[in-house]
């Protein structure tokens, strides 16, 4: 801006040319002249960025009436932003706030995981906030994070970046430095370096910075200085705001402030946990979890700040009947207990209440199948959603981590059974292979074709119960001693690894998408497999039970 005059300038945004993919190639053309701009150098510029194919921009390059600015004026623009559009005359948003960037935690599959994996609350792993969605008032409440309290591994290791720590216990908002930079409320929680954190000098501003970020306005003023795909945490303070005008909105907007923590979807841990309320699609999902045993943290965590709202939604799903005994739930009826479907239903009748209607169960269906975009079982019942359709949406509901698993042996009218996993002990998987599919499935059948393919399965869990690979736990973060010996899961390491001896065995009803390649990033020098994979983080390998009952000897020894 000092050194050249800008003569010409074409904004021509993502999607520029035809041999070029990927929507983060951000072109602009330029001519400029190698002559020192002096206060009447005028800029003429075209903005076609909004454009979506090279065609349109082309044709609207040729059509637009250029706009014409004072080369002057973009050394004012904050980091001298070369921009086509005049800056608003306002105090920047960063004399009324600072803005943070979040963790990175070195090894992200390793000390994050999604919260619905573990039985929380527990005060060695904390809640965790990603990238908000900017759909609700909360959202990107869905991890946590092995902090272990600061002494734990994450703590000590040279290669994480524990960033944003003058965030936490603050309340303020999150935004996602991605995309169309959606934005969340945040309160004080830890957070990762998807988003960063708005906090306010003034907590009595927080209401009016709230209002402007989550509005257009704002990303519009940010990509005014920064046309990029990611931009950085300071430059999202670096934008114009009249404090008086969005004080004025605040006052208007939420005459007794901001929200409180709540949320309707189940994939945040701010959910309340009553079905019947729960987002459209997922109340089946909700009661059959809670059926199994299943409690959000909202429920149990006494510490966790939430609105009015939520309280009393909690308090009315506490009215509603128990648990099952075990979270073991077959479909077919048994000596101890009606046919899943059945004891779905009665739960469903309680949760409704005098709401529940005739035609409840098929809507509730129809509403599980919309939200998946699944065609819906020709019979609208809650007995073919169990068998056909209800493994694979509860997967992808809960992002491929399921913590109900269908183990089944196949047949469209064998055994299944639902099983919540955090309580599949060894002593529950023994359990459900030789009592409740053994004595009360197979022995029960004695002729009938479905017994055979019950011992099927019942011979494939025998080999999960013994654990010799590659019906094993691998665990790349714990040494050769410290490998679980046949089923005795770890829930610490997440659903991705316990599943896995299942999966090899093809006995779930729908396999959730996980890859047991190599996840992303070096290991350090002092991780157990390092020697053997060149500091790979590999998660394609089996150990025997010989080398692992050796390598525990060693280690007592």
């Amino acid at each position: 801006l000092s050194h050249a005059e800008l003569n010409l300038l074409a904004a021509l945004g993502p999607g520029a040319f035809e041999t070029i993919s990927g929507e983060v190639v951000n072109i602009a053309l330029v001519v400029c002249s190698n002559s020192v701009p002096h206060k009447l150098s005028i800029v003429t510029g075209l903005d076609v960025s909004k454009a979506k194919k090279p065609l349109e921009k082309a044709e609207r390059l040729i059509a637009q009436t250029p706009l014409t600015l004072p080369q002057s004026s973009m050394s004012a623009n904050p980091n001298s932003a070369i921009s086509l559009l005049p800056t608003k005359q306002y105090d920047l948003l960063a004399k009324y706030a600072r803005c943070y960037q979040g963790c990175g935690l070195a090894d992200i599959r390793r000390f994050r995981l999604l919260f619905w994996e573990l039985v929380g609350p527990d005060p060695r792993w904390e809640w965790h906030q990603s990238s908000p969605t900017g759909i609700a008032p909360y959202s990107g409440c869905h991890f946590i994070a092995l902090w272990d309290r600061g002494v734990g591994e994450l703590a000590n290791r040279e290669d994480a970046r524990i960033q944003g720590k003058q965030a936490w216990g603050k309340e303020g908002i999150a935004v996602a430095w991605l995309g169309d930079l959606p934005s969340s409320l945040y309160g004080g929680w830890w957070f990762d370096n998807s988003a960063a954190v708005i906090v306010p000098y003034n907590p009595q501003h927080r209401d009016a910075i709230w209002c402007y970020v989550s509005s257009d306005e704002y990303e519009s003023d940010v990509r005014r200085i920064n046309s990029k795909n990611q931009v950085a945490n300071a430059t999202l303070v670096k934008v114009p705001f009249d404090v008086d005008r969005w004080t004025e909105h605040a006052a208007e907007k939420y005459p007794r402030g901001l929200p409180e923590p709540y949320s309707d979807d189940p994939t945040q841990w701010l959910f309340h946990g009553h079905p019947r309320y729960a987002e459209a699609g997922t109340e089946l999902h909700i009661a059959l979890a809670r059926l199994a045993g299943y409690r959000w943290p909202a429920e149990t965590d006494a510490t966790m700040r939430l609105s009015a709202a939520a309280h009393a939604r909690i308090a009315e799903a506490a009215t509603l009947p128990d648990a099952d005994a075990d979270g073991v739930l077959p479909l077919v009826p048994t000596p101890d207990d009606r046919a899943l479907a059945d004891r779905l239903r009665a739960y469903l009748a309680a949760a409704w209440g005098a709401a529940w209607m005739p035609g409840s169960e098929a809507a509730l269906v129809e509403s599980a199948c919309a939200r998946a975009n699944d065609k819906p079982p020709k019979q609208a019942t809650l007995d073919a959603w169990l068998r056909s359709h209800a493994a694979r949406q509860h997967a992808k509901l809960f992002h491929d981590r399921p913590f109900l698993w269908w183990i089944s042996d196949g047949r469209a009218d064998g055994f299944t059974a639902v099983v919540h996993y955090h309580r599949l002990t060894r002593a529950m998987l023994e359990r459900l292979t030789y009592t409740v599919l053994g004595s009360n499935w197979i022995n029960r059948l004695g002729n009938d074709p479905r017994a055979e393919a019950g011992r099927v399965l019942q011979a494939k869990l025998a080999l999960i119960l013994e654990g010799e690979c590659p019906y094993d736990i691998f665990v790349r973060w714990k040494p050769l001693h410290a490998q679980p010996i046949g089923w005795d899961p770890d829930l610490d390491d997440g659903v991705r690894l316990n599943i896995r001896p299942f999966i090899e065995a093809g006995v779930l009803a729908f396999a959730p998408n996980v890859k047991y390649t190599v996840d992303r990033g070096k290991d350090v020098r002092s991780a157990p497999w390092f020697p053997c994979f060149n500091g790979e983080r590999r998660n394609d390998h089996h150990t025997t039970l010989a080398k692992k009952r050796e390598a525990r000897a060693k280690a007592k020894a």
